[in-house]
């Protein structure tokens, strides 16, 4: 009710527009209602497309995308028919493309494409894509792909593809491809393959393949492989190594540890190749060990370190 007095008033005795704004402005000083190019408002604001937008606090209905020179601001509800944003949204961005220029906080919804040009802290969800050009703290859900240009800290969910240039901690989804150029603490699940440049500390699990470029703390699993330079915990693949292995591996079909590396723990494959050193056991079909430092247990064992009975059938071992 007090709203409604307050354009009745408006309407009554119009504030008359500053030169500097390109529309009318039905208010008693910055509040009621502006139609056209108004530059600052507290209340309802309808115009085409912003280009001397400085500040709403209300809502803002726009047809069509925001001037790239235009630097509003929008506190409350950003509306586009079909098409609308700003500069800077604290609040919510509604519309068939929604999205801020620079940073956005609060709720981004788009039917075909969500998003902000820097930060977002906040939900964004649109129907094809949705992204950040730096960093994310909440949930981003596209579609079709969905990422951050910067470090995340929270939920991405892309059909496609997800992912992140910085670090992330939280969980990323992908119905095909997940990643993050960065750490990874969370996890990550992808419909084909999943990677972080870094090091993954959590759980990551890759339709074919999954890895990380620096450790792998946790849980890795994959349909064909999984690996990591250093690894620690469990990993589970067709396919497994790596070059420092602590834990358990499980590889059907080939497992193996680089030159100069170790492994302290468990492998089961078809297939064991340690062309560093073993601590631990191997179990398989084959069994192969430059330093062996544990046992051996499988059809044919080979011990290359060992001075007398390197070849053995069903055990070797080696202190």
């Amino acid at each position: 009710m007090p709203f409604l007095l307050l354009i009745v008033a408006a309407l009554l005795f119009p504030t008359v527009a500053q030169s500097q704004d390109h529309g009318l402005k039905l208010a008693i000083g910055d509040v009621g209602v502006g139609i056209g190019d108004v530059r600052r408002l507290d209340g309802v604001r309808l115009n085409f497309r912003d280009r001397e937008l400085e500040r709403v606090r209300g809502v803002n209905a726009t047809i069509w995308t925001h001037d790239e020179g235009s630097r509003g601001e929008v506190q409350g509800l950003a509306l586009g028919l079909p098409l609308g944003g700003a500069a800077e949204v604290r609040g919510i961005a509604l519309g068939v493309g929604a999205a801020a220029d620079r940073n956005l906080s609060g709720i981004c919804l788009g039917l075909i494409g969500s998003g902000a040009g820097e930060d977002l802290q906040g939900i964004a969800i649109g129907g094809v894509g949705v992204g950040a050009g730096d960093r994310v703290r909440g949930i981003v859900i596209g579609g079709v792909g969905a990422g951050s240009g910067g470090s995340l800290e929270g939920l991405i969910i892309g059909g496609i593809g997800a992912g992140t240039g910085g670090a992330l901690r939280g969980i990323a989804i992908g119905g095909i491809g997940v990643g993050a150029g960065g750490s990874v603490t969370g996890l990550m699940v992808g419909g084909v393959g999943v990677g972080a440049g870094e090091d993954m500390t959590g759980i990551v699990i890759g339709g074919i393949g999954a890895g990380a470029g620096g450790s792998l703390t946790g849980i890795g699993i994959a349909g064909v492989g999984v690996g990591a330079p250093r690894v620690s915990g469990f990993v589970a693949a067709l396919l497994a190594g790596g070059e420092h292995v602590t834990g358990l591996a499980i590889a059907p079909l080939h497992f193996r540890i680089d030159k100069a590396g170790e492994l302290h723990g468990v492998a089961v494959s078809a297939f064991n190749r340690v062309d560093g050193a073993q601590h631990g056991v191997t179990i398989g079909v084959l069994n192969v060990a430059t330093e062996l430092h544990g046992l051996q247990l499988g059809v044919l064992n080979i011990a290359r370190n060992k001075q007398s009975l390197p070849i053995l059938p069903l055990i070797n071992y080696s202190h």
